[in-house]
């Protein structure tokens, strides 16, 4: 078996790999526009990344084929009917690359995206494993909603008809998925990354679902939100992405003044204490962590300017590169100095009180997603996600509120919303509903 090296976004929720071909060259499968750390991984091995397979459109992440094809003469492999605008090997059912003593083979699996393929690695006839992208994952399969919501089912179908395939290859084939846990495309949490045919025919519930109809159902059930930045990037894959090294320019205070005059959204990705102790009223916080990328692609326009509001210890090319693979390529820059630089030229901040779970009283807005929401929530408590509340606003009274989610991050940037929207009474609860319950000794209620 040759080297396979997953190389694992945790905010993302989504797996790259890395295959040393034993020969000098490398296969990348999946990899992000962020080629960092595929990158370094090969470089530690010596190995220049000859090909670059994509399994389909992503509508998570931005492609990083087409820049490593422009910078290192890598081959793309695609599915020939994802009619990419770049040079590529399309590739149709059963076709199949030499890598050079393995062999790469096309299956066609559509579901997750009408044009998806799953890649068999093989060592002369023998298959080694499945690269299974958004079709077979660990304990699941990848969401149908996301080409439209009137192919949904039509899609799921599809899906039914790729899993009963890829159930056919030998028990010991490994899969290796894409999407993991932490993706939106419907990983189950705290999922293993990797498994087996085998494996998922003994344990994935979608696998043995009675019928196509029982999956059918049981796949639609499972589906929820998504960030509508999903439905941009399949497109900007298909025409491709060059890019440079994504920075943060320095922008004076003068010159944040007047961007956000025009329109300019400001992003403070500082921690939440830091905050809610000052902040640029209208602000919206996004504090930086591997989940960065999902919630500026949820909550941020993609068609203003953004610039970033940060600490003095937190890397800009994190920001700048978390951004770009979600598709923020051109940030405005960032506020030079930060906060201490807007202090100091006397212009107006706002707090937002912090609240421990011993001092929750009153109104309870909960932002969590629905299923961490039904499986346990402060009694009373109001619910909107937080990826729905821009659009439901309306909702939330105009009273004192506490907003909660499960730490307080994406709390903070629930409340920097309603603090946009005029809402001037608003706190963030510091913890969880299970640390209100252990304080106060109170009972969470489950369900809607």
């Amino acid at each position: 078996m040759p080297e396979v090296v997953p190389l694992v976004d945790e905010g993302l929720g989504n797996s790259a790999y890395l295959v040393d071909l034993g020969d000098g060259r490398a296969l990348v499968v999946d990899v992000s526009l962020d080629l960092r750390e595929v990158s370094s991984a090969a470089q530690r091995r010596g190995l220049r990344v000859a090909f670059a397979a994509d399994t389909h459109l992503h509508a998570d992440f931005l492609s990083g084929a087409r820049q490593l094809s422009a910078t290192e003469g890598t081959r793309v492999l695609a599915s020939a009917a994802g009619h990419r605008e770049f040079a590529h090997s399309g590739l149709r059912e059963s076709d199949e690359v030499d890598l050079g003593g393995l062999r790469l083979r096309a299956l066609g699996t559509p579901g997750h995206t009408d044009e998806h393929l799953s890649f068999l690695l093989l060592d002369g006839d023998r298959p080694l494993g499945v690269f299974t992208g958004g079709s077979l994952i660990v304990g699941a399969a990848a969401r149908t909603d996301l080409v439209s919501p009137d192919r949904t089912e039509e899609l799921a179908r599809a899906q039914y008809a790729s899993l009963r395939r890829l159930a056919e290859l030998p028990d010991d084939v490994t899969v290796w998925p894409t999407h993991g846990a932490g993706s939106f495309c419907s990983a189950p949490p705290g999922a293993d990354r990797t498994s087996t045919i085998g494996r998922e025919k003994a344990t994935n519930p979608l696998l043995r679902a009675a019928d196509e109809d029982s999956f059918v159902k049981e796949l639609l059930g499972s589906l929820g939100s998504y960030p509508p930045y999903f439905r941009r990037l399949g497109e900007i894959n298909r025409q491709g992405v060059l890019t440079g090294t994504p920075e943060l320019r320095p922008l004076d205070v003068g010159a944040v003044r007047r961007l956000l005059a025009d329109g300019a959204r400001l992003i403070d990705v500082r921690p939440v204490d830091e905050f809610a102790a000052a902040h640029v009223p209208g602000a919206l916080s996004i504090p930086l962590r591997p989940v960065f990328a999902s919630w500026l692609g949820w909550l941020a326009p993609h068609n203003r300017p953004l610039v970033v509001v940060r600490g003095a210890d937190q890397d800009p090319a994190e920001i700048a590169w978390q951004a770009a693979k979600i598709g923020y390529l051109d940030l405005a820059g960032e506020l030079d100095g930060g906060m201490d630089a807007w202090t100091a030229a006397e212009l107006p901040t706002t707090t937002t009180k912090l609240v421990r779970p011993d001092q929750v009283s009153g109104p309870v807005l909960d932002i969590r997603q629905e299923p961490e929401f039904t499986s346990g929530h402060l009694p009373g408590a109001q619910h909107v996600e937080l990826g729905n509340l821009p659009s439901r606003v309306d909702e939330v009274p105009q009273e004192p509120l506490i907003v909660m989610c499960g730490h307080g991050e994406r709390a903070m940037g629930a409340a920097s919303l309603l603090e946009q929207a005029g809402h001037r009474d608003v706190a963030v609860l510091t913890g969880g509903p299970q640390d209100w319950a252990d304080a106060t000794g109170g009972r969470l209620e489950s369900g809607r």
